[in-house]
């Protein structure tokens, strides 16, 4: 008998197909905010996109903070919390992709634990533990999320941080992390360049095809993940092919949805989301682009053991009876992304230098 425990995230709300600066005012008028600060990064900051969200937010914005960079470094989060308390902001507004939500889901947490400087945040994520729940926290600030990337990062409760000097990475958990909303505007990505948009998206691949594959399935995670695999599979390519429609773009932001509501049974990632935390907090490689040079691999390394729940990701690539770790490396060439860990500057001598920075807990051990 299948037994277990599907726990949803505290997200309200996910609007979507909407102008990202007229949701926002809305969603902040029905939060009643006052004072919102704005978290971005440097290459957004002075696009039409913030431009126009900051003109939306009128006197509620408060402040804006870009200094966030790629993987969520620990003093971005202190530092964007402590612009926080200094402009006393009510909410935060994350605008960008995958590194920006996750910093702001963190200055959150810094914030409800009066947390200032980056070993006091660290020793809240022990061997990637889940910081606990107190009955403060349901009336303390959160977030919404307008996302720029297909990372869907949006929507869950967790956020990984880079220890910078360590050169780990740190995950973070609590239920009231997840933003109160998501702003799904395909316009928002437009400013995205190409290759970060496709390989984000090829994250959100990862994610199904991952929770598809699990030694431990479900069947609320197996619908979900099936049809995101099929919506991204269509989708990405439509994408690199026509960079102005903005249906495949929409397209893929739902399938990412749908790739974070299949783990709401706790299925588990498996190896190649365990080594993407190692190429990313280690070896500095983009999220996106680990997930294109690992989910092959980990496919051809797991065949023997989950090779009939495979064939269905071949079928959804459009490739029924070819391997699929194959018909993936394929599709992934298909989008102009790498492969290969030599394709993006790191040799075979530093593997091992690599596996020695595996630390015994999942998701590779999943």
């Amino acid at each position: 008998m299948l037994t277990g425990t599907v726990q949803w995230t505290a997200q309200e709300r996910v609007i979507h197909g909407k102008p990202a600066a007229e949701a926002v005012r809305t969603e902040i008028e029905r939060i009643g905010a006052k004072r919102v600060l704005l978290l971005t990064t440097q290459s957004l900051t002075n696009g039409r996109l913030i431009r126009d969200v900051t003109s939306a937010l009128g006197d509620r914005c408060v402040g804006k903070f870009d200094a966030i960079r790629a993987h969520s470094p620990r003093e971005a989060v202190i530092a964007g919390a402590e612009l926080a308390r200094g402009v006393e902001a009510d909410h935060l507004l994350a605008v960008g992709g995958g590194s920006v939500t996750d910093a702001t889901k963190t200055m959150l947490l810094a914030l409800w634990r009066g947390i200032r400087d980056v070993e006091a945040l660290s020793a809240l994520a022990p061997k990637r533990g889940a910081a606990p729940l107190t009955s403060l926290d349901s009336d303390r600030m959160r977030m919404t999320a307008v996302p720029t990337t297909l990372s869907a990062a949006e929507f869950g409760s967790n956020a990984g941080i880079t220890d910078v000097q360590r050169k780990i990475k740190l995950s973070f958990t609590h239920p009231l992390m997840a933003p109160i909303a998501a702003i799904l505007d395909p316009a928002a990505t437009l400013e995205t360049p190409m290759e970060l948009m496709l390989s984000t998206g090829m994250r959100a691949m990862d994610h199904a095809v991952e929770r598809w594959c699990s030694v431990r399935p479900h069947p609320l995670s197996d619908g979900l993940a099936q049809q995101a695999m099929a919506m991204l599979a269509s989708n990405l390519p439509a994408i690199k092919a026509r960079p102005d429609d903005l249906e495949p773009r929409l397209a893929c932001q739902l399938a990412g949805w749908l790739t974070q509501v299949s783990n709401a049974p706790g299925v588990p990632n498996g190896a190649s989301h365990g080594i993407g935390y190692i190429l990313g907090g280690y070896a500095g490689v983009p999220h996106g682009i680990t997930s294109c040079v690992s989910l092959a691999a980990t496919l051809e390394w797991n065949e023997p053991v989950n090779a009939e729940r495979q064939r269905a990701v071949a079928e959804k690539l459009g490739r029924p009876g070819a391997r699929p770790c194959d018909a993936m490396r394929d599709f992934v060439r298909s989008l102009g992304l790498p492969t290969r860990l030599g394709d993006i500057g790191i040799g075979a001598d530093r593997i091992p230098e690599l596996a020695r920075q595996y630390d015994g807990t999942g998701p590779i051990a999943a």
